[in-house]
């Protein structure tokens, strides 16, 4: 028992998802930053707090370029946590590092031989999961209360049904589709994972973004004749489409 109390508790090692945007640069890259600059304009914080993901597959740069492209991204407050798609010889200290493939999604795993008996006086930690739990997929969440400006509801496994309202300054982004029994004022993206058939329901349209699949539009974007109006948003290839719903 004493040997055991004076082992140092062994570091907890924890798998956690979070989602990220990528970015796709294109060339010429001032006028893909023109854009980037746009869209940031047209909704506020739409990058505050929020991993991002550089992916220059494909893109002709050399260290120099990508190094450049880097600190103009930063000091426009875009947090690049990882680049796919660049060359070992590209990258250093002086840039974030490679990354590739999706997400993880599992807990990891103590090895066994370092693990070490936790005493039963020893109170457990309190942990409130926001993941659905390991091995029961949950295609679909309900939230019954309105989602607040400065709020994030992220669900990136499947539907989000929100019975409320999306305060402007809020944020939904699902895996699936989003149904909104109340006003979108906020931002809502749906399909987030790679999902083109998701679709964006609303019982009156005042969004500030809506996004499918990768593909935006922004407030400016949308017809006038629309707003206020009960709509489903799908796309149709890289082309949105708004049909009533009332």
């Amino acid at each position: 028992m004493t040997a055991v109390l004076t082992k140092p508790r062994p570091i907890r090692l924890k798998g956690r998802s979070y989602l990220a945007l990528t970015l796709t640069p294109e060339l010429p890259l001032e006028d893909w930053l023109i854009r980037l600059d746009e869209l940031a304009a047209l909704s506020a914080g739409f990058f505050l707090r929020r991993p991002v993901v550089l992916d220059i597959e494909g893109l002709e740069l050399d260290r120099a370029e990508l190094r450049d492209l880097v600190g103009k991204l930063s000091g426009r407050g875009v947090r690049i946590m990882g680049i796919e798609g660049a060359r070992a010889s590209m990258l250093g200290s002086d840039l974030p590092p490679a990354m590739s493939g999706g997400r993880s999604t599992a807990d990891v795993e103590q090895p066994a031989a370092e693990a070490v008996p936790v005493p039963d006086a020893v109170a457990p930690e309190s942990v409130v999961r926001s993941d659905p739990t390991p091995g029961k997929p949950v295609p679909s969440i309900i939230v019954t209360q309105p989602v607040r400006s400065g709020q994030s509801l992220f669900f990136p496994e499947g539907d989000v049904t929100i019975v409320g309202s999306v305060a402007s300054g809020a944020e939904v982004v699902a895996g699936g589709s989003i149904h909104v029994y109340g006003t979108l004022r906020g931002r809502a993206l749906a399909g987030t994972m790679g999902n083109a058939s998701a679709r964006i329901f609303c019982s009156r349209l005042e969004a500030e973004l809506l996004a499918i699949d990768g593909f935006y539009k922004t407030a400016e974007d949308m017809e006038p004749e629309l707003r206020g109006k009960a709509v489903q948003i799908w796309l149709e290839g890289e082309t949105f489409k708004v049909g009533s719903i009332a």
